[in-house]
């Protein structure tokens, strides 16, 4: 491996990853204020982003697992697809290199990670780190950041035995990333679409019509549509709500309120 030029192309993927997630990150902010599709509740002393508590909370908790993955996801993630052990059989066309087969890994980890988060409603454990995402009672594009920071480590584990067990390239990883939260943000977010353009794209991809639904404070709601983002998989598993997103949706947990941010952070740990 040429160190020097692949640290330098590592260093560029991730350069343009952030450019690409802050503008889009930037544009839906915008888009929420201009053509919301919920009307933002309001709080008293509330600044134009709404209430200044739960912005503040979400960021707050984006904040700290931005530190975390600095210190653990990256180096763990890094160690995890530059482990040189070739373990991707050439037989099978999958060491091979190309678009083709970059869009086939992608596939392969989108199908993944709709089964890790199918998981982390239904194993009580992973759940109790889980539900702190659930606990927001409003959706928008802080909604798409807000996680507790123990199920960013465990998701980071299972993501780098994934990695390796499938000899995945660290630049497929930048990309996947990438597509993860571009679309997280935007199935979040608070924006109002064409009901035909939503139509459309939520037959390839996951739209906030379909994730507002799987944040409906109704359980049998919430354990559905897990896709993050190929919408196909609830289908194709059948986990796909009938359900309809309305503008008076209650969004949070069946039976239980949001708390103050301490409260998030131990949550998982009380008995």
């Amino acid at each position: 491996m040429d160190t020097p030029s692949f640290t330098s192309e590592i260093t560029v993927l991730t350069a343009y990853k952030g450019v690409i997630v802050v503008g889009w990150i930037a544009l839906l902010l915008i888009a929420e204020r201009v053509a919301p599709a919920v009307a933002r509740p309001r709080d008293p002393g509330a600044g134009p982003l709404g209430s200044w508590a739960r912005i503040g909370r979400n960021l707050t908790l984006f904040a700290i697992n931005g530190v975390l993955s600095r210190v653990a996801v990256i180096p763990l993630t890094l160690a995890a697809a530059t482990l040189p052990w070739d373990w991707r059989p050439e037989g099978l066309g999958l060491g091979a290199t190309g678009w083709a087969v970059m869009a086939v890994d992608l596939v392969i980890l989108d199908l993944w990670i709709y089964w890790w988060h199918r998981a982390n409603h239904r194993i009580p454990f992973l759940w109790r780190f889980h539900e702190v995402h659930h606990l927001d009672e409003f959706l928008d594009v802080s909604s798409a950041v807000r996680f507790h920071a123990g199920e960013v480590l465990l998701s980071a584990g299972v993501r780098a035995v994934v990695i390796i067990a499938l000899d995945i390239p660290l630049a497929t990883v930048l990309v996947f990333e990438t597509l993860v939260l571009l679309s997280s943000v935007f199935h979040h977010s608070n924006v109002r679409l064409p009901r035909t353009l939503e139509r459309a794209l939520s037959r390839v991809i996951v739209t906030p019509s379909i994730h507002w639904v799987h944040h409906h404070a109704v359980r049998r709601d919430t354990d559905s549509n897990y896709a993050t983002v190929l919408s196909l998989w609830d289908r194709v598993f059948g986990s796909r709500s009938p359900t309809s997103r309305t503008p008076d949706m209650p969004i949070g947990t069946e039976g239980l309120r949001e708390t103050r941010l301490l409260g998030l952070l131990k949550r998982p740990f009380k008995t």
